[in-house]
């Protein structure tokens, strides 16, 4: 017989049975009574269905929530029931014996809905199965224990002012962690604690939304409202939560823009200049951000004229500036009409009106000291040129604003005038030339006059702020005839030997200096001689045409110079000549210039010396010729003598020739060798120059003296202490004695000449036997004085002369 499996669930003292037995399959088939063969299913030996157990309960001992049975356990005590999987040992705990299942502790379905359990019957000896190991559920039921919350507040929406009823303005939600699917527990509906009549919600889904029409955001901008959430569909007994939900009423442009006064006054100084602010308005507006922008006009033309109206930067206030210069004298003041308008119009509330207000302006014009007004912006004037000083230009002329009767002083600025061409009359204001003026120099003087108030009284001699006014004076040098035409520019130009007649030589260009008319129209004319060599013909543009003639020039070695007569037809006319030069060259085939001097011709000029001196010798020989015809018959000599075949002539002759090319040789070699010569005139640096040197290096070291104390002197500077000079020795005067002190005095004085730029060089190397020759750094003496270390004479018959000049001592002085 099998055995049975029961759940029992102990709940208030009780006993459930939620389990059932599962029977043989042949019992399960007899009890059907179906016809046919019976079903087969496969033998277990129980059957599991879910367990339940209530959330929260706690009891003094651990509760009995079921037990379990297998039809192998004939009550022997042999069996023993095991439980494993989720919460087995510490959750669940099962009796081995008897198959028992406890729960140890209160579970909370929020925290785990559900175990998985294996439950397992094995022989006691043995641990062996008894039975194949099964799986079953335990679930945690629910209860009421948790309200709801929600996770997302509080809440914060926007709805705009004025809007319907029924408008959505925001959707709570709350959640209950209870089973939904078990009882209503989770149900949950929603209701308004606070915000009524304003604001409702929808109580199944939280939709907030307008419960009033015409809300006004100007009236009450913010609303705090709470929404209660309670579970078991809103019953007795069930749990509730609740949030806040503050909503805020946007703006809309419901409100027209209006002045908190009908009328402005203002005032401004009639010397404020265009763009000076009068004074602000502002037209009042309960809107906000761009609801509130406002745009300003002047209604009115005389307004619009003199003034100009703009919005600040924030789009709020209009600016009221001056457009045009104001005059206190001409009008007192301007009264006009302003109007405000919102820029951005919602068609939806023009029914609350018109979106635009009008308020008037007074603006006053104060009264100023103004300084001299001129009766002209600018001036422009002109006198002639080469006027005498005095001659008069124009007049200038300003008045007093103020005061009509305020004297006027006027002055021309020192750097306007600075070569001082003009005088302006201080009283009256006209302008008269100073010295004269020329038109080819400066054509306009631009002139800057000062007019300024004259104080009448002691309280304005004071003060130092005094009117003055400028204004411009363009005067303009009107041209006279007074420059003669002259040509364009020297002109030299050739014309070659083979130009056929009528060539076209020279264009000539003349140019006036006056200004263009009359006095610039220039005519040219050139030598009237019908047997000229050129011709000038005149173009009537201011320029002439240089021809040759049918007749060509005659070539030449000096230029032609050609004259040219120029006049203009001025009042008067003036009249000038020029010389163009024209040389005649001889010229290539294709007419470049091959050479402008002609072929030197043979001349006296041309001759040399020799050939003066031999015509001369030859004159002299012919007029002594005729002496000698006359001597011949009385001395029987021949008559018909050759002159220049004489034997002096001949000489003379010959030496004249020699010299003349002994000369020209010596001049040629002098300038060869003047040529030649550089001249150095750069001087040594001085003590500069030997800085860079050290003297010391260039000393024998085996020959040279211990340094004495002190810095060491140098030999290439000149000292600052001169040595002390030897004293002369007593008794009679010995003159080798006194040489050869002298010489060890010039030896050892280191200021002697040359310390500037001769370099001393006592020490020519080593490795000789003989050592240094140099006798520079030597301390020898004439006659009686100690010879070098080693002897002289034993160094060989090579320096024998050495030896007798330095190692050789005098004779005593008999």
């Amino acid at each position: 017989m099998w055995g049975l499996v029961r759940v029992l669930l102990t709940w208030l003292g009780g006993w459930s049975c939620v389990g059932r037995l599962a029977a043989p399959a042949r019992a399960w088939a007899g009890s059907r009574g179906a016809p046919g063969p019976a079903l087969l299913r496969t033998r277990r030996s129980w059957v599991w269905n879910q367990f339940f157990v209530i959330e929260e309960y706690a009891g003094p001992e651990p509760v009995l929530i079921g037990k379990l049975h297998s039809d192998v356990d004939r009550g022997e005590g042999r069996t023993k029931y095991l439980l494993t999987g989720e919460g087995a040992g510490t959750v669940f705990v099962i009796d081995e014996a008897t198959g028992n299942i406890h729960v140890t502790k209160s579970l909370d379905r929020e925290e785990k809905a559900q175990y998985v359990l294996l439950a397992q019957a094995v022989d006691r000896a043995s641990n062996r199965p008894l039975e194949p190991p099964s799986e079953f559920i335990i679930k945690v039921q629910d209860i009421n224990d948790n309200p709801p919350i929600f996770p997302l507040g509080p809440y914060h929406a926007t709805v705009p002012e004025m809007s319907n009823v029924g408008t959505s303005v925001i959707q709570v939600t709350a959640h209950d962690a209870d089973d939904p699917s078990y009882g209503n527990s989770a149900k949950l509906v929603y209701t308004v604690l606070d915000g009524l009549p304003f604001f409702s919600v929808d109580p199944q889904t939280g939709v907030v939304r307008t419960a009033i029409p015409n809300m006004d955001r100007e009236t009450q901008e913010e609303f705090l409202v709470v929404i209660q959430a309670k579970d078991m569909g809103g019953h007795m007994g069930g749990l509730s939560g609740s949030t806040t939900v503050t909503v805020t009423l946007s703006d809309v442009n419901d409100n027209p823009p209006k002045f908190p006064q009908s009328l402005y006054q203002f005032s401004v100084v009639e010397t404020a200049g265009p763009g000076t602010l009068v004074g602000r308005l502002r037209a009042q507006d309960p809107d906000l951000g761009d609801n509130a922008l406002m745009a300003y006009s002047i209604l009115d033309g005389e307004g619009s004229e003199a003034f100009s109206i703009s919005t600040d930067a924030q789009g709020r206030d209009g600016l009221l500036t001056v457009r045009k210069p104001l005059d206190f004298e001409t009008r007192h003041s301007y009264s006009f009409r302003v109007e405000a308008t919102n820029t951005l119009i919602d068609p939806a509330y023009l029914r609350r009106g018109p979106f635009k207000d009008v308020a008037s302006v007074r603006v006053a014009v104060q009264d100023a000291p103004e300084p001299p007004a001129f009766t002209q912006a600018a001036y422009i004037l002109a006198v002639p040129e080469n006027k005498s000083p005095g001659t008069l230009v124009g007049q200038v002329s300003a008045a007093d604003l103020d005061s009509q009767a305020s004297p006027i002083r006027y002055s021309i600025l020192p750097d306007t005038d600075p070569e001082h061409c003009f005088s302006i009359e201080p009283e009256d204001g006209t302008i008269h030339t100073a010295v004269p003026l020329d038109r080819e120099a400066r054509v306009w003087h631009n002139l800057t006059v000062l007019a300024t108030e004259v104080a009448l009284s002691v309280h304005q001699m004071d003060d130092s702020s005094a009117q003055a006014s400028q204004v411009q004076v363009a005067i303009q040098t009107l041209d006279e005839n007074d420059n003669a035409p002259q040509l364009a520019e020297p002109y030299d130009t050739f014309v070659c030997e083979s130009a056929a007649p009528g060539q076209l030589i020279q264009v000539l260009r003349a140019l006036d200096r006056d200004e263009v008319g009359n006095n610039s129209r220039i005519s040219l004319q050139g030598p009237l001689d019908p047997d000229a060599n050129f011709t000038v013909r005149d173009n009537r543009d201011g320029s002439a045409s240089l021809l040759l003639p049918s007749r060509p020039a005659p070539p030449r070695q000096a230029p032609y110079l050609v004259p040219i007569e120029l006049w203009d037809w001025g009042q008067p006319a003036l009249r000038s000549t020029a010389t163009v030069t024209v040389s005649v060259c001889r010229c290539r085939p294709d007419g470049s210039v091959a050479s402008c001097r002609p072929e030197a011709q043979l001349s006296p000029a041309g001759l040399s010396t020799g050939a003066l001196l031999a015509i001369i010798t030859c004159a002299g020989t012919l007029l002594g010729r005729s002496d000698w015809n006359q001597a011949a018959p009385r001395l029987a000599l021949p008559a018909q003598r050759p002159v220049c075949a004489s034997p002096p002539a001949l000489v003379v002759l010959f030496v004249a020739l020699r010299r003349q090319k002994q000369e020209a040789l010596m001049v040629l070699e002098e300038e060869d060798v003047r040529e030649n010569i550089i001249t150095y005139d750069d001087e040594g640096g001085g003590e500069e120059d030997t800085e860079a040197f050290d003297i010391s290096a260039l000393q024998n070291p085996d020959g040279a003296a211990p340094p004495a104390p002190g810095p060491t002197a140098r030999r290439d500077v000149l000292p600052w202490a001169r040595a002390p000079r030897q004293p002369w020795p007593p008794g009679p005067a010995d003159v080798a004695q006194l040489l050869a002190l002298r010489l060890r005095g010039a030896d050892d004085d280191p200021s002697v000449p040359p310390y500037d730029s001769v370099q001393v060089y006592g020490y020519e190397g080593r490795g000789s036997s003989c050592g240094s020759l140099s006798s520079l750094g030597s301390g020898s003496e004439i006659g009686g004085a100690p010879g070098p270390a080693e002897p002289l004479d034993d160094w060989g018959p090579l320096f024998r002369t050495l030896a007798e000049l330095y190692g050789a001592k005098e004779p005593p002085a008999p």
